[in-house]
Formats: structure tokens, C-alpha cells, sequence
């Protein structure tokens, strides 16, 4: 098993569960809608006066299969909205209970 987060601009959310849902990636998720943060390629997201932009995250556990698959899915949408910054980070979960 591995989880994947994914956090992108929330201007893209759209694209993105479009991007996922339909490659039938989204099982099951939680979504963590209104996270701020600074990327080196996007800029500060801070959900402020000075820096309004703000991000969501995704966060996704599933088979190491599909987590290969979301990770591509991810290259691809950073590829079509580079300005508006996506990435995704993946690790191994040891044990659900």
C-alpha cells in the first residue's frame, strides 16, 4: 500500500478529480481544501491579502499499482498547469487500522 498527497492550486481543482476520476483513480480520498504553503516554480500560497492563492491537497491511499498511475497522471497535469504548481509526493504505509 502507499499513500499519495497531491497539492495543487485550487484554481485546477476541477482539472485535477477530472484527471483522476476519470482514469479511475479516486476509490477513496480525503481532501484537505484549503492548505497554504511556498513552492520554488509556484510561488507563495499563503490565502492572504498580499498572496491570495491558496492550495487543496489530496490525500490517497491505495495499491502500489494505482499509485504509480496517480503519480503519472500528476506529471502530466504538471506539465499542463506548470505556472499554476502541482506535485505529488508518495510513501509506503506499514499498517491501517
Amino acid at each position: 500500500m502507499k499513500a499519495v498527497l497531491i497539492t495543487y492550486n485550487v484554481a485546477i481543482h476541477d482539472e485535477v478529480m477530472e484527471k483522476l476520476t476519470s482514469m479511475d483513480l479516486l476509490d477513496g480520498f480525503t481532501r484537505l481544501e484549503r492548505v497554504i504553503g511556498k513552492g520554488k516554480s509556484s510561488g507563495p500560497h499563503f490565502g492572504s491579502h498580499i498572496w491570495p492563492a491558496y492550495n487543496s491537497a489530496l490525500l490517497i491511499i491505495t495499491e502500489d499499482e494505482k499509485s504509480a498511475r496517480i503519480l503519472q497522471a500528476v506529471r502530466e497535469l504538471r506539465e499542463k498547469f506548470a505556472k499554476e504548481g502541482i506535485k505529488a509526493f508518495s510513501w509506503a504505509i506499514e499498517q491501517i487500522t
